[in-house]
């Protein structure tokens, strides 16, 4: 009895102990989150900024306190996922602070689009403006990270390293063998002979149609990326394709070398004595550091609004557009007489038509109150199109992916699979048509004919809102419509945009547009505070981020076969999950 109570006593006092010690772990962690968010950077002088080009590059930022806080705490890698809003800021800052005289690039598997890492390059460009100097150092780059870094005044690689210059290939995924054996027909009513967002779910492999977009729209990408490699390596672009051909990432590292690719063939414990010949004794600051340190601008009364929209239109799991949300900060961004003028920065394969109108509607309100200009990130096709067509001046990078103005509808018929499992149906109707459009049956003749007229309408509206936006005739757009998917670069030659170039480029037209000579930039929707980013974290969120950290890249595969139940409906959508490599 005296042993029994003993252990029982040692338990309790055991769960306790526990306990609170578990409170005081958990305190710890909010208190290292508000000191971090608190802390601001001061930069020393003779300092290097090093970004790494590691993760993933998402256009804007996401505050993500718990992983901070644990990778400082426990001295892990800074979280890889980067915001191309941060990084162009921090480039911009690094600039303009005399006591940083240089950036390090460090890494090169960044994944991201081409036209952000464009928007990369370009800043990288603007800086060495500045008398800077930039040095990047990799044990593997991959092609795209090395179209960034091709600006450097120093390429540096491992001396068995990979450089991987290769051209671009591209890869879609084909649903149709699977749904067959699960006795599911995908239902589609389509307009444009290049709509070719249902064909995963029709077809087992890509349309001569979309075979051909996709292969102009490639070769303008890779003549993009090309033609400023070649300038800034001082490469001709044929030679350039030449080793390409060769399949650099498994030739010997000493040919990146000898063919001008890289400069240096050196390890890691090497670059230090590198950047202390530019920079005696110099300190490093890393991103997440720098964008803690004030940028040291002005406050302005007057402001241009940069407002995001970034993901699928209407997709659901709390992820991209949530049409009503980005209605409602429009038009608070429309009621603020702070805001003059309003740059939207659309990074969008579309989505739901309906949200696209209603997008739509809500930008050309604002309008006619203040200057409106869209600055295309990777993506700005079919809906993401349709919510850019009616700004003053569309700016979009040469690699950009655009257009693809059409419109789908995607009806699952899963008959087939009822029968498999032994399902059957009966009912009873009050009128000819009650029972339209259900999923247990194909489509009826008639039922398919007002499918097609209502899409049909659908793509007209479309059609009739970029003619409108664009000020052309419904047959002009018609001539480069059909669902057809066009390069920024392109795209600037048919009309489809204004200008090329970056987030800065919309800024300036947005302020000459408004004719301001004092201004600040402050960014919509803004972020979620800390309350709420700690109650989303124990929700679907945490999942969401939980599936993304195990599954990377691939996660984009798992979100597209997610989005085979939930694709039904009108749809103005690219085949965004098309994986260009």
């Amino acid at each position: 009895m005296k042993q029994f109570l003993k252990f029982t006593l040692a338990t309790i006092v055991g769960v306790i102990v526990a306990s609170f010690l578990g409170m005081f772990i958990f305190f710890g962690v909010i208190g290292a989150i508000a000191g971090s968010s608190e802390k601001v950077t001061e930069i020393k002088p003779n300092s290097i900024y090093e970004l790494d080009l590691e993760g993933s590059l998402i256009d804007r930022s996401e505050d993500d306190p718990f992983s901070a806080a644990l990778s400082e705490a426990f001295g892990q890698p800074e979280q890889a996922v980067v915001g191309l809003d941060d990084v162009l800021s921090n480039i911009e800052k690094a600039k303009n602070d005399e006591n940083i005289k240089g950036i390090y690039l460090k890494g090169g598997t960044l994944y991201g689009g081409f036209a952000s890492m464009k928007e990369i390059r370009d800043a990288l460009l603007d800086f060495k403006k500045a008398g800077k100097f930039v040095v990047a150092y990799a044990d593997n780059y991959m092609q795209s990270n090395y179209y960034l870094v091709s600006v450097a005044d120093k390429i540096l690689i491992n001396p068995q390293g990979m450089l991987e210059l290769k051209g671009l290939s591209a890869d879609l995924l084909f649903f149709k063998n699977t749904l067959d054996k699960l006795g599911i027909e995908m239902q589609v009513v389509k307009v444009g002979t290049f709509k070719s967002a249902v064909e995963p779910y029709i077809n087992t492999k890509m349309s001569d149609a979309n075979r051909e977009q996709v292969t102009a729209y490639m070769g303008s990408i890779w003549k993009t990326m090309l033609n400023q490699i070649s300038v800034s390596r001082k490469i001709s672009v044929d030679t350039l394709n030449a080793y390409a051909d060769e399949m650099m990432m498994f030739q010997p590292t000493e040919k990146s070398k000898q063919y001008a690719l890289v400069d240096s063939l050196v390890y890691a414990d090497e670059v230090d004595s590198i950047l202390n010949k530019l920079v005696a004794d110099y300190e490093i600051v890393k991103h997440n550091a720098l964008t803690k340190a004030p940028d040291n601008k002005k406050f302005e009364k007057e402001k241009v609004a940069l407002i995001y929209a970034v993901g699928g239109i209407d997709g659901g799991d709390g992820e991209g557009i949530v049409s009503e949300d980005l209605v409602e900060t429009i038009n608070d961004v429309a009621k603020d007489e702070s805001v003059k003028a309003v740059v939207l920065r659309v990074s969008s394969p579309g989505g739901s038509a309906y949200g696209s109108e209603q997008i739509w509607r809500a930008l050309t309100k604002l309008k006619e109150k203040k200057p409106l200009i869209v600055s295309m990130g990777d993506y700005a096709a079919s809906g993401g199109y349709y919510i850019s067509c009616m700004a003053d001046k569309i700016v979009a990078q040469p690699n950009t992916i655009t257009g693809s103005i059409g419109i789908f509808g995607l009806i699952p018929n899963i008959q087939g699979l009822n029968n498999k499992i032994g399902l059957t149906y009966d009912g009873v109707k009050t009128n000819k048509l009650s029972d339209a459009i259900s999923v247990n049956r194909p489509f009826r003749p008639e039922e398919r004919m007002l499918m097609q007229n209502y899409v049909n309408r659908g793509y007209e509206l479309f059609v009739k809102r970029c003619a409108d936006g664009r000020k052309k005739t419904t047959d002009q757009i018609k001539a480069i419509a059909e669902g057809r998917v066009w390069t920024g670069q392109d795209a600037l030659k048919i009309g489809l945009v204004d200008k090329i170039g970056g987030i800065d480029e919309a800024i300036k037209l947005a302020v000459e547009k408004a004719k301001l000579t004092a201004y600040q930039v402050k960014e919509f929707p803004e972020k979620e505070d800390f309350a709420t980013k700690l109650m989303k974290g124990f929700g679907e969120d945490m999942e969401t981020r939980f599936i993304k950290s195990q599954l990377g890249e691939q996660y984009k595969i798992f979100r597209e076969i997610k989005n085979v139940e939930k694709i039904n409906g009108i749809q103005a959508r690219l085949p965004y999950e098309l994986i260009i490599k």
